[in-house]
């Protein structure tokens, strides 16, 4: 039974090392001529990264074989996956749409083939053999121009079906010479009604506190509760969630041990601020959410009622669950006829 959601996975870096190796083996690229095997191939792609703009330059690798013909097969991989060996219930994926296009055609023309690509990846991730509720976060990019990522905003606003939501992506480290442009784009996103999140106080360079009233999640945040606990107060008032993803900060050299993220949970915890564990780059880090939780638990970082908060908070702030519970309770309810008999008549949705 599926009893988890994971609110921020990459598309990019959610690819498995030996899937992506497969990829590139029958479809003859050169990239497999640069390392004399599979396992050389597996180290450098999920070995630690000394900064995250290090770690960042591997999606740039993925991006590339993720055309819109590819994706299907990339997708239904990951979906598996998630079902069988994550027990997944619920699925966010972002992603940069324009980074998914030709290369060599136009701004304009990149722009216009966005559309197909969420519709491939919305309907490639429907899979009635893995029942996940899925949908997609499209991510604007410190990368691209503001026409583009404007773009993306309104890509996002006319494809509802398809998209929950709106992101940043690129390294917080980056934000600071576009900060009022990237201000303008959130207010923006916020007047078509969308949902908001964003990858912000990850690094001690992405404290910017600018963009936090118009986030309704932050992607992130750690550094929130290790070097300005002072806001700690205003997100949980604003009832924000951080998407904490503890691998990755240990595979892009901001954190030295996973033991520091005690202090983040505990100080978080105090505060009331809600926090949802996360994968992040399930492939790129070679680990899936169960192995989040367990490694979480072994190092003492959080206790089981913790995590259970968590799991909760993960389907109380995701952007597109349908029901009023998680499936946990969902499924006690089934267990026991007259608690299901009352949570569907609190939440008719959850009957169909």
């Amino acid at each position: 039974m599926a009893l988890y959601a994971d609110l921020h996975r990459h598309l990019g870096g959610s690819v498995v090392p030996r899937v992506l190796w497969r990829y590139l083996q029958r479809n003859d690229s050169q990239l497999v001529d640069q390392f004399p095997g599979y396992a050389e191939f597996e180290d450098f792609y999920t070995r630690p990264r000394n900064t995250l703009d290090e770690y960042l330059e591997l999606h740039t690798l993925v991006e590339g074989v993720q055309t819109v013909e590819a994706l299907p097969y990339f997708i239904y991989r990951l979906m598996r996956g998630a079902y069988i060996f994550e027990n997944l219930a619920y699925l966010e994926l972002r992603y940069t749409p324009y980074l998914r296009t030709p290369a060599h055609l136009s701004q304009s023309e990149r722009i216009d083939l966005m559309t197909e690509i969420v519709q491939v990846v919305g309907q490639a991730s429907q899979l009635n053999e893995y029942p996940i509720v899925t949908s997609q976060i499209l991510c604007m990019h410190v990368r691209l121009p503001y026409e583009v990522n404007r773009a993306i905003v309104d890509l996002a606003a006319h494809n509802r079906d398809y998209v929950c939501g709106i992101d940043i992506a690129g390294g917080d480290n980056h934000y600071g010479e576009r900060m009022e442009e990237f201000v303008r784009l959130y207010a923006y996103a916020r007047s078509l009604g969308l949902n908001t999140t964003g990858h912000l106080y990850e690094t001690r360079d992405g404290c910017h506190a600018e963009l936090l009233p118009y986030l309704m999640r932050i992607g992130h945040g750690i550094q929130i509760p290790l070097q300005q606990p002072q806001l700690l107060k205003q997100i949980a008032e604003q009832k924000q969630c951080l998407e904490i993803c503890p691998t990755t900060y240990l595979k892009t050299g901001t954190l030295d041990d996973i033991s520091q993220l005690k202090h983040v949970f505990d100080r978080c915890f105090e505060a009331g601020v809600d926090m949802a564990i996360c994968t992040d780059n399930a492939g790129l880090h070679n680990v899936r959410l169960p192995f989040e939780y367990e490694n979480l638990l072994t190092h003492d970082v959080i206790g089981f009622e913790q995590l259970q908060a968590c799991q909760d908070a993960a389907f109380k702030h995701a952007f597109a669950w349908p029901y009023g519970q998680r499936p946990a309770s969902l499924l006690n309810g089934l267990l026991h006829p007259e608690i299901s008999k009352s949570v569907f008549e609190k939440h008719p949705a959850s009957a169909k």
